[in-house]
């Protein structure tokens, strides 16, 4: 495997178990997003076989594993043949089964949409949404970018009602909470995004099942 090296200028990211005395001094293991970027940068140039053989390796760190999910789905997912996307799916699917990092359950949720939205989509983008409440921030931002990705172009009526039930259903247990809002945070904000997107789609009668708590923030 060919490796690649930043610029000095570049926090080198390192996976926690590669952790270096310059890394300690720089602060970048503590910072999962650096990591995270810092293993896609080193990996975007790798071949489709090759990250899918990282993603098998039951070996290799969340880190890695998450970043080589995501070089896969930017660069691969959307040119697999229909012969390929069985094997490929199962790769996905046990690496998601065995993995307890979020980082890499996010990825794998939006690559497995990518490769088969009609399959995937009702059950990967309502488990991205409960990925938003996680409470690690880069986890938070990763799901919604995500999920951003996956609805951007979508005019189907079958995806928007995915994403509003899901929603809907996340208000009314939130409602309460929701009473005393006044100004959404950014993770509430990102959500009321989606349950933009899905009305504009589903229409505007939509509105009337919705908690008021939620209808006076939007």
């Amino acid at each position: 495997m060919i490796s690649f090296f930043l610029p000095l200028s570049v926090v080198i990211a390192q996976d926690k178990e590669d952790i270096t005395e310059a890394n300690i001094n720089s602060g970048a293991i503590f910072d999962d997003k650096v990591l995270l970027e810092g293993y896609y940068q080193k990996y975007e140039d790798e071949i489709r076989d090759v990250l899918l053989a990282m993603i098998s390796d039951d070996s290799i760190g969340s880190y890695k594993c998450a970043a080589a999910v995501k070089v896969f789905t930017d660069k691969y997912a959307n040119e697999v043949l229909s012969n390929e996307k069985p094997n490929i799916l199962r790769i996905l699917i046990r690496r998601l089964n065995r993995s307890d990092s979020p980082f890499v359950q996010v990825e794998i949720m939006h690559a497995l949409v990518v490769l088969d939205r009609y399959q995937y989509f009702e059950s990967m983008v309502p488990a991205l949404i409960q990925k938003m409440d996680h409470y690690n921030p880069v986890v938070k931002e990763m799901a919604y970018n995500d999920l951003l990705e996956i609805t951007k172009d979508s005019i189907y009526t079958r995806e928007a009602r995915i994403v509003f039930d899901t929603l809907r259903k996340t208000f009314f247990l939130s409602r309460n909470r929701l009473a005393n809002v006044t100004t959404p945070d950014i993770a509430l904000q990102n959500k009321l995004d989606l349950l933009r997107w899905s009305i504009k789609i589903l229409g505007t009668q939509e509105l009337k099942r919705l908690p008021s708590e939620v209808i006076n923030l939007l």
